[in-house]
């Protein structure tokens, strides 16, 4: 009997639930502004804590919050080159001492195949 009364309906497909007598959460509505002007607002749970920025749905840019405070930029430390690391291992001096070693080694490699 079981069988039967499944049988021509999509199972997972379709909820036979209805909204009636559930209460939803408790919402709140915070509007955002992207640098290029799209203004649009996200339903965020009342308890939730609300970021300071969100991706924009139009373009895809950061928005900052319309009523709360700018979001507190980060210290960037710049990145390391080679050149700076490499000027943590040694001294110009040295670094001119083997440069000069290798000119020397490439210059007489030069002499023996002409």
């Amino acid at each position: 009997m079981g069988e039967r009364a499944l049988r021509g309906t999509r199972l997972g497909a379709t909820s036979y639930e209805n909204d009636r007598n559930t209460d939803l959460a408790p919402r709140q509505e915070v509007s955002y502004t992207c640098p290029k002007g799209h203004r649009f607002e996200v339903p965020l749970a009342a308890e939730a804590e609300i970021p300071a920025t969100w991706e924009c749905r139009m373009c895809g840019a950061t928005a900052v919050r319309v009523d709360g405070e700018q979001p507190e930029s980060k210290k960037v430390k710049p990145p390391r080159t080679h050149w700076d690391m490499l000027l943590e291992r040694r001294s110009i001096e040295d670094l001119e001492e083997v440069l000069n070693e290798r000119l020397a080694v490439l210059r007489a490699q030069r002499r023996k195949s002409a």
